[in-house]
């Protein structure tokens, strides 16, 4: 997204740093947080090959997950050693489906996917610039039950001192945001100075931080 060219040029360059080949350890660790039920259904936005994919659906029957990159999905199944089955929308989605697990291929923004329960952002708000991550924020909001919760990842760092994506979203842009929603911050992971992340970028500050974000 920000340009869709960008991400599948990632994909095809197989220039996927951004991909973690393991659970999320903020997903294991603050699921709970969410008091979530078996048959709630599950979003997962902008979802590439992630593994916490595997993990939700071991948990919860219905885990929907959508990505830009086709490449990214066959991957995904390929790798996982599962056969979906693969139904064409339209000219823009396929939709790929395999016991618990539906992903959906194309723009998250024109995606046909019905009212979810909760949605798991570990890399979907971080990837969009500021004007996409306003639309965003809308889109899920209108996705989400009356119920709905999220359970958010963000980065916290100057802007100025590192182009994205991974973007920064700060805690003062996520309240606007979800303006009206009740937004816990659940842990904020600091890096010191000899982290990578602030030693290779040049970094004075960097944060990975983990919301729980609650309908009104």
């Amino acid at each position: 997204m920000q340009d869709p060219e960008f991400w599948h040029q990632k994909w095809a360059d197989n220039k996927i740093g951004f991909h973690n080949g393991e659970v999320h350890p903020f997903l294991a660790k603050y699921w709970s947080a969410l008091a979530p039920k078996r048959h709630e259904r599950v979003l997962v936005p902008l979802c590439g090959k992630s593994e916490d994919l595997v993990w939700l659906a071991e948990r919860h029957d219905d885990v929907v997950g959508v990505e830009l990159s086709p490449i990214a999905v066959r991957a995904f199944f390929a790798e996982h050693f599962y056969t979906p089955m693969v139904t064409q929308l339209s000219s823009a989605h396929e939709l790929y489906q395999f016991d618990e697990l539906s992903i959906y291929t194309g723009d998250f923004f024109t995606v046909p996917v019905e009212t979810v329960d909760i949605v798991y952002d570990r890399a979907a708000l971080v990837a969009l610039p500021a004007e996409m991550r306003i639309d965003y924020a809308e889109r899920v909001k209108r996705l989400l039950s009356p119920q709905g919760r999220l359970l958010v990842v963000t980065l916290d760092y100057s802007q100025d001192e590192m182009a994205g994506p991974p973007f920064s979203v700060d805690e003062q842009e996520l309240q606007r945001l979800f303006s009206g929603y009740t937004l816990t911050l659940l842990e904020s992971e600091q890096a010191d100075e000899v982290h990578p992340k602030r030693v290779d970028k040049g970094l004075s500050r960097f944060a990975e931080n983990v919301w729980l974000i609650t309908a009104p």
